[in-house]
């Protein structure tokens, strides 16, 4: 197992489109609205849903160079979107936006952690 990611790209990659989707969740579009309804999660709750994928964002980017900081990022991501995935199950909101959006991006967090810090 490596400290720092290599290759730095596949991190960067993930980090930037948890960017996209904070960016997108500060005004969120139908799809994203719909999700955190179907699972009926708290309307003022969703800005720490932001903050979360902020946090990780820059955890992901200041782990490139500080050892142990990526990989930590990336394992909260992973976990970020295993509750995500729960809380999907037992909502039975089963939709496209499971599938793609939370299963999407659990499936591209968890071959970031094993092609950049693994193999």
């Amino acid at each position: 197992m490596s400290e720092t990611p290599d290759p730095s790209w596949l991190v960067l990659i993930l980090a930037g489109l948890l960017f996209m989707d904070a960016a997108m969740s500060v005004r969120p579009p139908k799809f994203i609205r719909d999700c955190l309804n179907g699972v009926h999660f708290p309307r003022e709750w969703w800005w720490i849903l932001i903050v979360i994928k902020l946090l990780a964002t820059a955890g992901l980017i200041v782990g490139i160079w500080v050892p142990g900081v990526a990989f930590a990022a990336n394992v909260g991501v992973i976990a970020y979107f295993l509750c995500a995935s729960v809380a999907h199950i037992r909502a039975r909101f089963l939709r496209q936006e499971f599938w793609v959006n939370c299963l999407g991006f659990l499936a591209v967090s968890v071959l970031v952690l094993v092609f950049a810090f693994f193999v």
